[in-house]
């Protein structure tokens, strides 16, 4: 049997989700649990553009195998006029198989987003990335009150899952309550995962 982890499925265009990513790991690792970093590919408009099987630098590509048997997800992506990017949205919609078989059924998942603006549709593309997690049978784990860096923040965080301010040039880069609560998505979602884990051993 492989050792669980939890899967950190992303797209970042500038750097700032990717950083997300790193931070919600670290809450994931935390919990005693490996954190699988993932990204997709750009997508082009150009029929020819194909992208190499393997990216220059960060992030492995993910698998649908990577999202199958992970114990847990956490999906992050840019703000696209309020939804998540196409690259994120073409990979999701390639997950029917999954979808078929229940593969996701049951599975503790989180979202998280970066915006240029404050006010620039954090909170609708965090529920664009629910809504086939949902329709997976996910269990959603947003960020609850009791996580102090809620009400303190002066930047990015909602109650739906871990978000960033990046700013108009998209350099601002993560402040204290931000990372805060990327570390809590992380640190949730793992206990979750851990705590389904162990009810699902009992029953057996």
């Amino acid at each position: 049997m492989s050792t669980p982890y939890v899967l950190v499925l992303y797209y970042s265009r500038n750097g700032s989700v990717s950083e997300m990513a790193r931070q919600i790991a670290r809450g994931i690792e935390q919990a005693g649990l490996e954190a699988r970093l993932r990204t997709v590919p750009a997508i082009s408009t150009e029929c020819e553009a194909v992208a190499p099987s393997i990216p220059d630098e960060g992030a492995l590509y993910a698998s649908l195998d990577d999202l199958k048997n992970c114990s847990a997800l956490a999906l992050g992506s840019p703000t696209r006029f309020g939804n998540m990017a196409a690259p994120l949205k073409y990979f999701i919609d390639g997950t029917s198989n999954l979808w078929l078989t229940g593969a996701l059924v049951g599975k503790p998942a989180g979202v998280f987003t970066s915006t240029a603006s404050l006010h620039g549709g954090q909170e609708t593309t965090l529920m664009s990335m629910l809504l086939p997690l949902l329709h997976h049978g996910m269990l959603i784990t947003g960020l609850p009150y009791s996580e102090q860096a809620l009400l303190d923040t002066q930047g990015g965080g909602t109650p739906y899952g871990a978000s960033h301010h990046a700013g108009p040039d998209g350099k601002r880069m993560l402040d204290q309550h931000e990372i805060a609560l990327c570390r809590a998505l992380g640190l949730r979602l793992a206990k979750t995962a851990i705590l389904l884990e162990n009810g699902r051993g009992q029953e057996a």
